[in-house]
């Protein structure tokens, strides 16, 4: 299992989010947890100025930016649509 922490801007984020989609963050947060899901997220490496993050979706529209802190700990940047990456 992956140990996930959270920075203050990714909990700001979440806080502004609508309940129900809330939810469905934390849904897929406990997901990543398991690598093996990770394929079913689309958990990928990001490129350009965010080259050392990863990414992973929420859904449609939504993605979570990551990094790796160690082999099976992360820290989760932000959230948000595809202007995360910006």
């Amino acid at each position: 299992m992956i140990t996930v922490a959270y920075k203050a801007t990714f909990v700001r984020q979440f806080d502004a989010l609508e309940e129900g989609l809330q939810n469905e963050v934390l849904e897929k947060i406990e997901l990543f947890r398991n690598p093996k899901e990770h394929k079913q997220l689309k958990v990928h490496k990001l490129q350009g100025p965010l080259q050392d993050r990863y990414s992973f979706s929420v859904n449609y529209k939504f993605r979570i930016v990551f990094g790796y802190s160690s082999k099976n700990e992360v820290v989760l940047f932000a959230i948000g649509d595809h202007d995360v990456y910006r």
